[in-house]
């Protein structure tokens, strides 16, 4: 009986019945006592366990509060940018040169994406991105709430995304500006491009990038933990402030028929480069610009590194013989030489110094204006020693050479002119026949606008409505008064009329240019022939060349000039500027002249 009692003791005790000794003592310690040892034992393991979790709810409570709530905030509140709206581009007439369209763009939360590969897989095929990387581009942000999958997509897409019924807290769509250039690749060179990111690049768009672009708004707003949004912070969210319209000088119609010209010369001469300027003489007005090679905006897969360069602005080169009227006009106006002087050209050979100049023919004496018109490189420098070194560079100053002009446009250059004390007797006789200078063709047309506009020098610009431009979104030398901007009276306006309408004239009657001759238009003009130095050499190449041509109509009172500028012809033929760049220029200066009697007419009519 006692046996069986002890036995029933064990079970209840759910150990068998072992004998425990005190440890200091060796005796075994009574049942009772190993109860309440046991008891005593798990109290504390009870204790400890809710004093573990009183601890981790004290640290939840108070050390982590501050960032479990900041993790909430971040999941329930968020804000987002609402892009301005970049202004248009429009030619002078309204014409739409760059215009912004709305669309919309994917992006995920890859927090939120449960399987990236699923999302992938079914994506991908749908926007033709390869399903790998764009796994891989989730996979590798999974602890961000945005990444772009693709921008400015097609409506179309869109919609088959919307038919995917993917989770709607993993995607979103967010509506972006993209844009758009109607007219093709005409007048890309003066208008740039503007990125993915809204940030124009080259042209008007980035010379004017802050008054185009506007200022982006920006909206705060709540959602719920499916991702909806509940709530628009409306004291937190201010909206855009869309971007100006540009209203430029540019004529599309003369424009495009300026690049059509350019192209054909392109196809029958083959130079390495090409590019043509029109202008409005008395206020400074660019009506076309174009650059070859070129580009097409709206195209940009392939297109070769030469096709950025916008030669109207940024090619140097010798101006050759369209420099020569600058000189005879200085001297001139500085009482060194005298309109019916004779020149003696030596039979076409003149040491000047250690130094021997030829003329390409045997020219005795001729006249000053015969000088010009056959272009007499011995005539030339014999006015050039009348002049003297310090006011030959002078006036080489005075018609905006070794400068900038400012106009609205990026990558301009001053061209290259060595300062006076490192001129020599040689200078003397380079410069007056356009050597040891190189110039921008934008330089060189601005120069002879200041001889077609009575000697007064006006700034060219691109924009012809300056007065609704915000100056802060200028720099100093982009702000243009067009009609005011008058940097200097150059040569009395005897002297200018007299260049143009007789010299110049006659260049195109009898001289250099008549192959520019149109039955109908009376035009003046002058040719410019210019050997490239050769950089292996350091002397002039007999096989390169730069040729280009200036002109203008009427000759009585000039509304428009061309210059045309060819670098590099290829093709067998004579290169000259005569015969090269001269009749472009002069089908370009036809269709021109008719554009600007017709802004005449329209606006005496809606006068």
């Amino acid at each position: 009986m006692e046996e069986a009692c002890d036995t029933a003791d064990d079970l209840v005790d759910g150990f068998p019945d072992a004998p425990v000794t005190d440890a200091g003592s060796g005796n075994e310690l009574p049942s009772d006592a190993r109860r309440s040892w046991r008891f005593g034992l798990v109290t504390v393991l009870v204790f400890m366990g809710w004093a573990v979790l009183v601890t981790r709810l004290i640290q939840l409570q108070g050390a982590q509060r501050q960032l479990m709530n900041e993790r909430v905030t971040r999941q329930s509140i968020f804000g987002e940018v609402i892009p301005a709206r970049p202004g248009e581009i429009l030619d002078r007439n309204g014409q739409v040169l760059a215009i912004t369209i709305s669309c919309d763009s994917l992006f995920a939360v890859p927090e939120e994406i449960p399987d990236p590969w699923d999302f992938a897989w079914r994506v991908g095929p749908i926007l033709n991105l390869n399903t790998d990387e764009l796994y891989h581009r989730i996979a590798n942000n999974a602890d961000k709430r945005f990444v772009w999958i693709q921008r400015r997509i097609s409506d179309e897409r869109v919609s088959a995304i919307r038919n995917l019924n993917l989770p709607k807290a993993a995607w979103g769509l967010r509506r972006e500006y993209q844009r758009q250039y109607p007219q093709g690749s005409f007048a890309s060179h003066v208008l740039g491009i503007r990125n993915i990111d809204n940030v124009g690049q080259g042209g008007l768009e980035q010379c004017l990038h802050e008054m185009i672009r506007g200022v982006d708004g920006h909206r705060v707003m709540t959602r719920d933990a499916r991702g909806i949004v509940m709530e628009v912070a409306a004291d937190r969210s201010h909206s855009p402030k869309h971007g100006q319209t540009v209203v430029s000088t540019i004529d599309l119609l003369t424009q495009i028929e300026t690049e059509r010209q350019l192209d054909a010369l392109m196809e029958d001469w083959k130079p390495i480069g090409a590019c043509a300027i029109v202008m409005a003489p008395s206020t400074g007005e660019i009506l076309a610009m174009a650059s070859r090679p070129g580009f097409d905006p709206s195209d940009l897969l392939e297109v070769p590194d030469a096709a950025w360069k916008n030669l109207a602005v940024s090619a140097v080169f010798e101006p050759g013989s369209t420099f020569k009227p600058f000189i005879v006009g200085w001297a001139i106006q500085n009482n060194v030489l005298a309109f019916d002087d004779m020149i003696d050209c030596s039979s076409g050979i003149y040491r000047m110094g250690p130094r021997v100049l030829h003329d390409h023919h045997a020219y005795g004496a001729l006249s000053v204006e015969d000088v010009l018109v056959k272009s007499s490189n011995i005539g030339m420098a014999k006015i050039g020693e009348r002049i003297g070194i310090e006011s030959l560079y002078e006036a080489t100053r005075a018609f905006g050479f070794g400068r900038r002009t400012g106009i609205e446009l990026p990558g301009e250059v001053s061209g290259l002119l060595r300062p006076v004390n490192q001129w020599n007797v040689y200078s003397l006789g380079s410069i007056p026949m356009g050597q040891e200078l190189a110039v921008t063709p934008l330089q060189l047309i601005t120069a002879h606008a200041a001889l077609a506009n009575g000697g007064r020098l006006v700034r060219p610009h691109l924009l012809k409505r300056p007065d609704r431009v915000e100056q802060d979104s200028l720099t100093s030398s982009q702000i243009v008064n067009p009609g005011a901007d008058v940097q200097s009276v150059l040569l009395d306006s005897d002297i200018a009329e007299w260049l143009v309408q007789q010299p110049m004239k006659q260049v195109v009657e009898r001289g250099t240019g008549k192959s520019a001759r149109i039955s109908g238009v009376p035009m003046f003009g002058k040719t410019g022939t210019a050997q490239k130095l050769d950089p292996l050499t350091g002397t002039y190449s007999d096989k390169a060349w730069v040729l280009s041509f200036v002109c203008g109509t009427p000759v009585e009172s000039p509304e428009v000039l061309v210059l045309v500028m060819v670098d590099e012809p290829t093709t067998p033929g004579v290169h000259y500027g005569g015969t090269v760049a001269a009749p472009t220029a002069s089908r370009i200066l036809q269709f021109a002249a008719t554009r600007v009697r017709s802004f005449a007419i329209s606006r005496l009519t809606t006068r």
